[in-house]
């Protein structure tokens, strides 16, 4: 199969038959606030799409998984090799536990102590790296060990296995009028864009980034995938240091617009969830819904609105360092 080629709702639905021996469908959870209600008025509905129920805590698992039951018989026998701040590194870990072979990951020295527990937990080997530049550059090393790399968000079994969860989501709510995604390397956006757009071509997709890893704003603006400098956000899981030419050329077709947000969004949006759902979610997680509630909150009045909800893989003591960050978590009503 040529990774470079785009891909059919038919690939989409053969690929969630193969994965539902390995992922579970998400439920879907209408929020119902008083605060949402006067950001987005009284007839908006938001429904948020939980994958931080998935295995793995997030929709890692959906791409990683995708890609590992593409891979020939020897590449599993090989074992699997990552570069991650750990999400992905956890999902391929837990790909090749069920494949029944090894994974050798490299990992940010700082990543989430949550994450490093739950690769081990799945069986993976962590290889640490100071930052992402060396990271790859350790992958590259595995990889002429005879490792097999599973990239983490390019690519056409990455991009299928995410829009699996977009075509789960559109056969769960009738009638979607918007749905937002948070955007990282692009791999979720991509996916999920391509199956909400092919099913319900009238709604709308809206991309989020933090504004501090705005890579794929850049590279719309410019035409081409762009790289950052530098990463400055605490959704450190949203980091990509590039965009990559697969997953930029499905979101560039398949999104109406790309939203940004800040960290302060992020940590209102995460307030939110945890008072009216109780779910401590992690700042990517909150994302989708930093940006419903701030930069498309006009765009958004009184529509039915998808939200997903793409992971929370964090400890209790960062997730309280984020929250101490915004002693007044209340959104500023201005309508």
């Amino acid at each position: 199969m040529n990774s470079n080629t785009a891909f059919t709702l038919s690939e989409v639905k053969a690929a969630q038959a193969k994965l539902k021996n390995y992922v579970v469908q998400t439920p879907v959870q209408r929020l119902y606030s008083s605060m949402v209600n006067e950001l987005l008025g009284d007839q908006a509905e938001v429904h948020l799409k939980l994958e931080l129920f998935q295995r793995t805590g997030t929709f890692k698992a959906r791409g990683a998984i995708n890609s590992a039951l593409n891979c020939t018989p020897e590449q599993i026998r090989n074992g699997f090799t990552a570069v991650s701040a750990g999400n992905h590194a956890v999902a391929t870990a837990f790909a090749a536990q069920m494949m029944g072979t090894t994974a050798k990951v490299v990992m940010i020295a700082n990543a989430n102590p949550m994450r490093v527990a739950k690769c081990r937990q799945y069986g993976g080997e962590i290889v640490f790296a100071d930052d992402v530049h060396t990271a790859f550059e350790i992958v590259k090393n595995l990889q002429s060990d005879g490792y097999t790399f599973l990239h983490p968000f390019e690519g056409h079994n990455v991009s299928i296995g995410t829009a699996t969860l977009g075509l789960e989501f559109v056969e769960q709510v009738d009638g979607l009028e918007a749905v937002v995604v948070a955007i990282g390397g692009g791999g979720l956006a991509s996916g999920v864009s391509m199956a909400v757009k092919t099913l319900a071509p009238n709604c709308k997709v809206y991309g989020v980034e933090p504004e501090g890893a705005d890579t794929m704003r850049r590279s719309f603006s410019s035409g081409q995938p762009e790289a950052l400098d530098r990463v400055n956000t605490i959704a450190d899981s949203l980091g990509a240091p590039y965009a990559l030419p697969y997953s930029f050329s499905l979101c560039r077709k398949y999104l109406d617009q790309i939203a940004l947000v800040s960290d302060i969004e992020m940590i209102k949006a995460m307030s939110l969830l945890l008072s009216d759902l109780q779910l401590v979610i992690e700042p990517a997680g909150a994302t989708a819904l930093a940006a419903v509630l701030n930069p498309l909150r006009e765009q958004l009045q009184n529509k039915k609105i998808g939200v997903i909800v793409c992971g929370s893989n964090i400890d209790l003591d960062t997730y309280l360092d984020h929250m101490a960050l915004v002693p007044d978590p209340s959104f500023e009503i201005t309508r």
